[in-house]
């Protein structure tokens, strides 16, 4: 598990094919590794990875091909940063809110506009996520916790201020960014318990938790 808040960003120093997977060495620049072992999770852009070598200030992870194929990792190249956070302990400060570091789905950059000191940034995410945040709740964005500013159909909206700005890849984004998306587990837990007993059922998509079927059961009055 970890925060969504970002400890260093690092960069990717080598990529080497292996079989159907793929390595990268990535060096940790400001995030400590001396209290890291083999075998810890590292989220890398979110996406939560495991140490398989640790030499200095660089660590190595192997990636699938199913999470290369999936996730915004795809795009890396050698000399790309990386958003990084170790995995949080009982003596971490939740400053963020509850992430996996299992991706949901890919989405985009589609506009970015100034507001003060902040930037907003519009970003498209799959249709089936879509369900899933609400205005004010919050998101996984490349392994960053944003508050969910506004959200219309599949787009949706964070302000990004200059401290996140400096402190994370999001300073790097343009229109076109592919990023790595994870729905709050709140939202995706909660849609198990409103199935109740019929989840159980492999017949029964989460499809079906439609409007009628909340006001069905209770959960919306007419």
């Amino acid at each position: 598990m970890f925060t969504g808040i970002i400890q260093a960003v690092g960069q990717v120093r080598d990529i080497q094919p292996h079989s159907a997977d793929t390595r990268f060495r990535i060096d940790a620049k400001l995030m400590p590794l001396d209290d890291s072992r083999i075998g810890d999770s590292i989220a890398v852009n979110g996406v939560c990875l495991t140490a398989t070598e640790i030499e200095g200030s660089t660590f190595w992870v192997d990636i699938s091909s199913e999470s290369l194929a999936k996730t915004s990792l795809q795009a890396i190249q050698v000399g790309s940063p990386v958003n990084l956070e170790k995995a949080l302990t009982l003596s971490t400060p939740l400053g963020g809110h509850l992430v996996s570091g299992h991706v949901d789905g890919l989405g985009e950059i589609t506009r970015i506009e100034t507001s003060g000191r902040a930037n907003v940034y519009q970003v498209r995410i799959p249709g089936h996520l879509a369900k899933y945040v609400a205005q004010k709740g919050s998101i996984c964005i490349d392994g960053v916790s944003l508050t969910v500013n506004q959200v219309s159909g599949h787009e949706l909206s964070v302000t990004i201020i200059p401290h996140t700005q400096t402190q994370t890849i999001i300073s790097s984004y343009q229109v076109g960014t592919k990023v790595n998306i994870e729905i709050d587990l709140i939202a995706r837990y909660l849609e198990r318990l409103l199935l109740g007993e019929r989840a159980a059922d492999a017949s029964v998509s989460t499809q079906e938790l439609s409007k009628a079927f909340l006001k069905e059961n209770g959960f919306i009055k007419s």
